[in-house]
């Protein structure tokens, strides 16, 4: 009973390849032998187990309630390091993880996170903020123009259903569903915005609070959860301005999307062009669109907003991409021509597991303070992940939106008022309620205050993207105003791109002196920007598929008395001479309150000038929430220009605290000007790892490369990462791409054999730096095992033994493997004669084989005597051992009976049940 699928994902570092070097990756891995078990010295945790028939291993963690489908990945780690993405089960608590060649003696500190959130325990202290209070940030002065109040047009609503269309790697097609809401009565084309929902479960029972499920199609009694109904308010606000909008339903993705590599972003990116396409033929020929659509007004499908709530923000961004850089073919479900131009995108809490922005797209990302989903607030990568890598125009706002969850910016997801069942993601303990995401607390946003505010900031982007009205970016910008239709929600916000120049970036070789340049990801805490037993965590340091990252840092400022200057010099000189201010993006602790620093400049003649001081105050956070977040802060220019200082030379930035004591974190600087800049996309070179599934072959040596296609124009750089997750490490090179070549080229040595083993994987992970795109970033080589699984016996070796002596059964195999080989045996009741009892063995062994103790006395079968025993790679058997204890009873001859039993502790049938027999001493 041995499954014969893929294990573990593993990959060995092959960067040699990569310089050019002839190293070859190794497809095997030899183990040193050894008898292990789940209930060995260092048991699992309480909830885990190792599963699994035979070789084929699986963690299983088993949650104590039913873990609802959202947007985040259900992640397995041990400390810091990725195990990998279980598959869940039906039944919404059960999640297992293919082991493969991790053994379990690496299984320690064992964790369930989704988004950085344990799952599985609450952290120590989970709520403790500080000592500091949170408070409720003051209101900003309101911006002159408020794009939350409604328009004047009248609006039409309806939905059109058409043809299921099939998507690459589903097996079961997707709907083409979509309401729309549009204008009536509008004069010539109008804008159109597009909205895909996130990650969702997709039908429910009527009446029922328990029949929600991932199912598609529902089964019979269950209806579809319209969670693309959600965005009516939204639409309603922007129809009423002018704008044609439609929100489509992707529940056929989301049932499915825990198959896909990539999460589903681009079959999620298929879905969105495939409907756009379709709204491209009905405004060529009208007639042929649905009567909705031939009731609203005409839309411009050259002026395209595209808005995406969770995983469906990552899939509006990867449809941006899509529709600029192609796909590789086989990967598209849409293959027709791109008749539309994405104007920009707003993404609402989204993940972005690929950490792959588009930099030449605009747009606004939405943080939720109290996202208990994708609760890292992953997301901010669609800001910072898009500094130099293209040309730096296109604006990319985040929007921190302080006390709102996940969940309430879709009314479908809200209690109250969605159809089906629904939560706060956030969740509450009334036991330790937390200061700043509690249902009530001061910080904290009702639905309706959450879902207003969303609305007005989605609006206000349609207003910059699509209308290019200027008057509403100060919303957006980092500019420090707010829109009255959002009050009382608290908002802040800043960005990169648009007008700004220069760029103070801790990376590409800055200098730092009178403070730290630290890493985002390192799992060395004084490498680390963060250390990772602090409290809470922060946005701009979400993790992507590495331990330790390159390219990604900050600067960390701490400080015991105030005049201490932090200075960064960055590799040559910069140019603020356009500029009118220097904007810089600055975090500190959340609840801290009146951090103040002088800010300075030198230019190349050494002369320096005190530009000014700023202060700021820690956003509400606790240790739930991700509220290390930078905020915006400008001073001008006007006293460096008034001095005389060379603006376009400046060689140098200062930061000196004035505040007695503290500390910061400085993500960048850049000088900053008013005004919308025109925005062009750079032609690029796109790359996306793709994956290859070969034979192991019964000999020989083969060598094959992971495949990668690179596309598109241009050349660009992008950062190469070789995965072993084995060990957790990677390794990485900076890589130079153009269309057609191999640059990116990881051979794999793959040797042939007889010998039963795992499917094994090697992986690599790639990341654009530089003029460059990522499409697919991840992929690999899988080696998939083509050997016949084992026969596996159990037999006697002493099993008739007197009192003292040892019983001993053997398991075998009628042939060798490269991996390990796990096989349950349970202790089964006796069906005659007196059964050997917990007194009559050895108490230590008890203790090692169960975890239970000899008092009171009972059978040895009520012991909960079930057990994995390991056959190493390279041996053929291993033998169960039972010692048993001399006593001074005189007793009648006892006995135990074993069974090889499947992995639900069942006996298998047509094994034999064994029989042990203990004699007493005479």
């Amino acid at each position: 009973m041995i499954r014969a699928r893929r294990i573990c994902v593993t990959a060995v570092a092959v960067l040699a390849a990569l310089a050019g070097s002839p190293g070859l990756a190794q497809a095997e891995q030899a183990h040193e032998p050894g008898q292990l078990s789940a209930t060995a010295d260092d048991p699992l945790p309480p909830g885990w187990r190792i599963d699994g028939e035979g070789g084929a291993r699986e963690l299983v963690w088993r949650a104590p309630k039913a873990v609802p489908m959202g947007d985040a990945r259900v992640e397995f780690r041990t400390g810091d390091r990725l195990l990998g993405v279980p598959k869940p089960a039906r039944d919404g608590r059960t999640f297992r993880l293919a082991l493969g060649t991790t053994r379990p003696e690496k299984l320690t500190a064992l964790q369930v996170t989704a988004a950085g959130r344990r799952l599985d325990a609450a952290a120590d202290d989970t709520h403790r903020s500080g000592s500091r209070v949170a408070r409720k940030p003051a209101p900003a002065p309101a911006n002159g123009v408020d794009p939350g109040k409604p328009g004047s047009y009248r609006t039409v609503t309806g939905e059109y259903d058409l043809d299921p269309v099939r998507l690459p790697g589903f097996d079961t097609p997707v709907e083409m569903t979509a309401e729309v809401v549009a204008p009536k009565g509008a004069t010539g084309s109008r804008p159109l915005a597009l909205f895909l929902h996130g990650r969702h479960e997709t039908c429910y029972k009527p009446g029922s609070e328990d029949g929600v499920s991932g199912d598609w199609p529902c089964a019979d009694g269950s209806k579809p959860i319209p969670s693309h109904l959600g965005y009516l308010r939204d639409q309603r606000l922007l129809a009423s301005q002018g704008y044609v909008t439609v929100s489509i339903s992707a529940n056929g993705i989301n049932a499915q999307d825990w198959e896909a590599e990539d999460g589903g972003a681009q079959a999620r990116s298929s879905l969105v062009r495939q409907h756009l396409a379709r709204w491209a033929d009905w405004t060529a020929h009208r007639s042929s669109a649905p009567a909705v659509v031939r009731e609203a007004a005409k839309a411009d499908l050259s002026h395209v907003l595209l808005v995406g709530h969770s995983r469906g923000g990552e899939g509006v961004n990867r449809a941006a991409m899509d529709s600029l850089y192609p796909p590789p073919a086989a990967e598209d479900g849409y293959r027709g021509p791109v008749r539309w131009k994405v104007r920009g995108t707003v993404l609402i809490g989204p993940t972005i597991f690929g950490q792959n922005p588009v930099a030449d797209v605009p747009s606004v990302t939405l943080l939720p303070g109290c996202d208990g989903d994708v609760s890292d607030l992953q997301g901010e990568d669609f800001v910072d992940g898009t500094r130099g890598v293209s040309r730096g125009t296109a604006l990319h706002s985040a929007v921190y939106m302080v006390g709102a969850n996940h969940n309430y910016f879709n009314s479908e997801w809200t209690p109250g008022e969605a159809a089906a069942p629904a939560t706060d993601d956030f969740g509450t303990d009334p036991e330790q309620p937390d200061p700043v995401c509690t249902p009530g607390a001061a910080t904290r946003l009702t639905a309706a205050q959450q879902h207003k505010a969303g609305a007005t900031y989605i609006a206000a982007a349609a207003r910059l993207f699509l209308s290019g009205d200027d008057r509403v970016r100060p919303l957006l910008d980092g500019s420090g105003k707010r829109a009255p239709s959002a009050d009382p929600a608290r908002v802040l916000t800043h960005a990169v791109g648009g007008r700004r120049s220069g760029g103070f970036l801790p990376d590409g070789g800055a200098k730092v002196t009178g403070a730290r340049l630290c890493s985002a990801i390192d799992p060395d805490p004084a490498v680390a920007c963060l250390d990772p037993e602090t409290p809470g965590s922060s946005p701009h340091f979400a993790w992507w598929e590495t331990e330790q990252e390159t390219g990604r840092s900050a600067v960390d400022l701490k400080w015991s008395a105030p005049g201490t200057a932090a200075r960064i010099t960055p590799a040559k000189p910069l140019s603020l001479r356009h500029s009118q201010k220097l904007a810089l993006r600055v975090f500190v602790p959340p609840n801290t309150t009146g951090t103040k620093f002088d800010v300075s400049v030198t230019d190349s003649a050494s002369r320096r000038v005190t530009l000014g001081s700023v202060q700021v105050d820690g956003l509400p956070g606790s240790a739930n929430t991700a509220s290390y977040w930078a905020q915006e802060l400008r001073v001008p220019l006007s006293a460096a220009t008034r001095a005389g200082l060379d603006l376009r030379h400046v060689t140098s930035l200062e930061l000196t605290p004035r505040s007695r004591s503290g500390r910061a974190w400085l993500m960048d600087a850049w000088g900053w000007a008013p005004g919308t800049s025109a925005v062009k996309a750079a032609a690029l070179p796109r790359v996306d790892v793709g994956r290859t599934i070969v034979k192991e072959g019964d000999s020989g040596t083969r060598t094959y490369r992971i495949p990668v296609e690179i596309s598109g124009h241009g050349s660009g750089q992008v950062r190469v990462y070789v995965l072993d997750s084995d060990s957790g490490r990677a390794e990485n090179r900076l890589v130079t791409v153009r269309p057609g070549s191999d640059t990116i080229d990881v051979p794999v040595e793959v040797k042939g054999d007889t010998l039963y083993g795992d499917d094994v994987a090697h992986d690599i992970a790639v990341k654009a730096v530089h003029n460059a795109v990522v499409g697919k970033h991840r992929g690999g080589l899988t080696v998939e095992n083509d050997d016949p699984a084992p026969v596996i016996t159990l037999s006697p070796v002493a099993d008739r033994v007197t009192e003292g002596e040892t019983l001993t059964w053997r398991l075998s195999m009628d042939a060798a493997t490269t991996v390990d080989i796990w096989q349950p045996v349970r202790v089964l009741p006796v069906t005659e004669g007196t059964e050997l009892s917990t007194k009559d063995v050895d108490p230590q062994w008890l203790g090692d084989w169960s975890g239970d103790v000899p008092d009171p006395e009972r059978p040895l079968s009520d012991a909960s005597l079930w057990v994995w025993l390991n056959i190493p790679p390279g041996s053929t058997s291993v033998d169960f051992t039972v010692p048993t204890v001399r006593d001074q009873v005189a007793e009648p001859a006892e006995s135990m009976r074993l069974a090889l039993t499947d992995d639900n502790a069942e006996p298998l049938p047509d094994r034999p049940v064994l029989t042990g027999t203990v004699l007493d001493k005479p």
